[in-house]
C-alpha cells in the first residue's frame, strides 16, 4: 500500500463516525421536520361561567381530624368490582 491509500483509510474512520453521528442525531431529533404545532392544536377560549358560593368555614386549628374521614373504614374506601 502506498502512503496515499493509508492516509485515506485513516481519514475515513473519523469521517464515517461523524457522518453516522449526524445521521442518528437528525433521525432521532427530527431536526429536518417542521410543522405548526400551535396552529394544529389551537383551542378557542370560552368565557368562564359558574357561581361563587361559600362552602363552609373553619375557624382555628383545634380539630385534629377532618370530619367525615374514612381512614379506618377501608371497606367503604375500596370498592370491589
Amino acid at each position: 500500500m502506498d502512503d496515499d491509500s493509508l492516509l485515506f483509510l485513516l481519514a475515513l474512520g473519523p469521517a464515517s463516525a461523524a457522518g453516522l453521528y449526524w445521521m442518528l442525531y437528525r433521525y432521532y431529533r427530527n431536526t429536518d421536520k417542521s410543522h405548526a404545532f400551535e396552529r394544529e392544536t389551537a383551542i378557542t377560549a370560552q368565557p368562564v361561567s359558574g357561581k361563587d358560593a361559600k362552602a363552609g368555614e373553619v375557624r382555628g386549628t383545634q380539630a385534629t381530624a377532618i370530619s367525615g374521614n374514612n381512614v379506618g373504614d377501608y371497606r367503604r374506601r375500596v370498592k370491589r368490582l
